[in-house]
């Protein structure tokens, strides 16, 4: 398997698997991950099964990671990572409203922004309607 530099997603895909790794691989090395399966995803009603849940996330980002630098399986990762995302919006982001830094912490959005680069990594060719002709 080679790395794809080829087409007009190949910036943006490199861009986010980065992302991906960065918000994933620390963890793995810090406790963080299990920091926030415990004290986190336990804590609002996910035990007792938290930790194992954050590890599938995390393990699932580095797994998109790979799958868009090597421009294989790109949609089904994609869609994997925007169902994830739109959970932590929901579960994390949500209250603490839109901005991320600024106006705000933590805030959704960075996720909003992912999602929709995610999108344009399932549709490359945009929306079209009907058969295209």
């Amino acid at each position: 398997m080679t790395l794809n530099i080829t087409g007009n997603t190949f910036l943006l895909r490199v861009a986010v698997a980065i992302i991906l790794l960065m918000h994933s691989i620390p963890g793995m090395f810090n406790n963080g991950i299990n920091d926030f399966g415990r004290f986190y995803l336990n804590e609002i009603g996910f035990a007792p099964i938290g930790i194992p849940i954050a590890w599938a996330i995390k393990l699932s980002h580095v797994a998109a990671a790979v799958c868009l630098l090597f421009n294989r399986f790109v949609k089904p990762a994609s869609i994997i990572t925007i169902f994830i995302l739109i959970s932590g919006i929901i579960l994390v982001h949500f209250k603490e409203g839109w901005f991320v830094v600024g106006g705000g912490r933590n805030g959704a959005e960075f996720n909003f922004l992912l999602i929709f680069v995610l999108i344009t990594f399932i549709f490359p060719n945009g929306l079209k309607k009907g058969s295209g002709k």
